[in-house]
């Protein structure tokens, strides 16, 4: 019988922030011990950090070029078989609950059955950062409900109760998708929020002193969203092992991307530094032990690799790699980079831009259309404190990567152009400040605009 898959998923979580990674400040038990068990993608890479073109990715398995979701807020194009249905195809009862983010129709709008690709439970929001008044529908209903209290707990709840409630005879896909630690930081329960104070809060050496204040406020309500989603992580892995199929469920815990935090002078996503693309990406495996692989694992890599997991056939739609071998030992095949892009960058004046990028085991190269931008030496550099681009004593280096890079995007059909390029491409248009709007949601949406 192929196994349960269990994927729980944060929204703006970095690699830097978990107990398991080297973080001694933020209190994370139940995934340092889901960490202990699991195989642990100790370079996961989120190559495109911002929320709806990496979750577009983890649903389709497509690159955002193909699946059409470049930026914030807009819908998936063409036609590829989704995460639910692939499961689905394969004898699977699939459930989603939680954020959505790639459906395009509004941030409030009801997600019609058409557009879920494929999951049959679906307890959904596109998205919100209200987590405590946190709508979402549920099924076909399209009447709007409230999720009690805090969403993360509700949501969590709700997945505890399918887990419960549901038939053994056909095995379960169960997405989980909690919207913190995203922004805003200081929203958590109390009681998390009691268990960091600003001033105790230690920071990474790259975070200037102009950024110190703010950034100890942010991470200290950051943490305690950390801390009040580890006690969920912690209460479903109790109830898969009550209910006795610990042992034939995959559980994956993961993030779609970071957050800089203050780190270089920035804050939040998009952004090619380590406190963005760096992910946590744990999978534990029914009868196996733990264990640590450094394979450059992607965003459209995951759905490919899940059903290589589970024995189910991989749609010709898919883009992305099935590393399910390399979790047994078997070969890398990321050939140890990852690609890194911004295609349409929502933050210019803060520092956000078009880019493509490589990340590989040592290094981050990184060009804007311009040129060259960034090099770094992550081995003798893991906090980017100094740029060799363009140093004549690193030309060999920045020559290498920058064949590596051309490959990449060549082996996905990415020219790297302007992002109005791609507007145009998928039939998008712009507001006056630059937003990307869909032409089918305009009139029906006039106050909509994508962040």
């Amino acid at each position: 019988m192929r196994p349960n898959v269990v994927f729980l998923l944060a929204d703006q979580w970095r690699l830097q922030s978990l107990g398991y990674a080297g973080n001694a400040q933020v209190q994370t038990p139940n995934i340092d011990r889901l960490a202990s068990e699991s195989v642990n993608f100790t370079h996961a890479i989120s190559g495109w950090p911002l929320c709806s073109p990496w979750r577009a990715s983890l649903l389709t398995g497509q690159y955002p070029l193909t699946h059409g979701v470049f930026t914030n807020d807009l819908p998936i194009s063409g036609d590829p078989v989704g995460m639910g249905e692939a499961f689905e195809r394969a004898g699977y009862d699939t459930a989603y609950i939680g954020k959505w983010h790639v459906n395009g129709q509004g941030r409030t709008s009801y997600v019609p059955p058409e557009h879920r690709l494929g999951f049959n439970t679906f307890k959904a929001l596109e998205c919100t950062h209200d987590y405590n008044r946190s709508e979402y529908y549920a099924g076909n209903n399209d009447t709007k409900l409230l999720w009690d209290g805090y969403d993360v707990f509700a949501q969590a709840g709700n997945a505890m109760a399918y887990i419960r409630e549901r038939e053994r005879s056909d095995p379960f896909m169960l997405l989980l998708s909690w919207g913190p630690p995203h922004n805003p930081y200081e929203t958590a329960p109390e009681a998390f929020r009691t268990l960091y104070q600003p001033e105790d809060i230690e920071l990474r050496p790259n975070v200037p002193a102009p950024w110190e204040e703010r950034a100890r406020e942010w991470i200290a309500g950051y943490y305690a969203h950390c801390t009040a989603i580890d006690k969920s992580v912690g209460d479903l892995l109790t109830t898969l092992d009550e209910t006795g199929i610990g042992d034939q469920t995959v559980v994956v815990f993961a993030s779609d991307h970071g957050d800089m935090l203050g780190s270089q002078g920035q804050e939040r996503k998009q952004r090619p530094w380590e406190e963005s693309i760096r992910v946590p990406f744990l999978v534990r495996l029914p009868g196996r032990e733990g264990g640590e692989v450094d394979a450059m694992l992607n965003a459209h890599d995951i759905l490919p690799t899940l059903l290589g997991l589970c024995g189910v056939e991989i749609p010709d739609t898919v883009d992305g790699r099935d590393f399910s071998p390399t979790l047994t030992g078997g070969p890398d095949p990321s050939g140890g980079a990852a690609l890194l892009a911004s295609f349409y960058p929502l933050w210019e004046a803060g520092g956000g831009r078009e880019f493509r990028g490589v990340r590989t085991h040592r290094h981050t190269y990184v060009r804007t259309l311009e040129g060259p931008w960034l090099l770094y030496d992550n081995e003798r550099d893991p906090y980017q404190l100094v740029n060799f681009v363009n140093d004549p004593a690193h030309s060999q280096v920045q020559e290498e990567l920058d064949r590596t890079l051309r490959h990449l995007l060549t082996e996905l059909g990415d020219d790297f152009e302007r992002g109005l390029s791609y507007v145009q491409h998928f039939g998008f248009t712009t507001d006056a400040t630059g937003r990307v709007l869909h032409p089918r949601w305009v009139d029906r949406y006039p106050g909509w605009v994508a962040r």
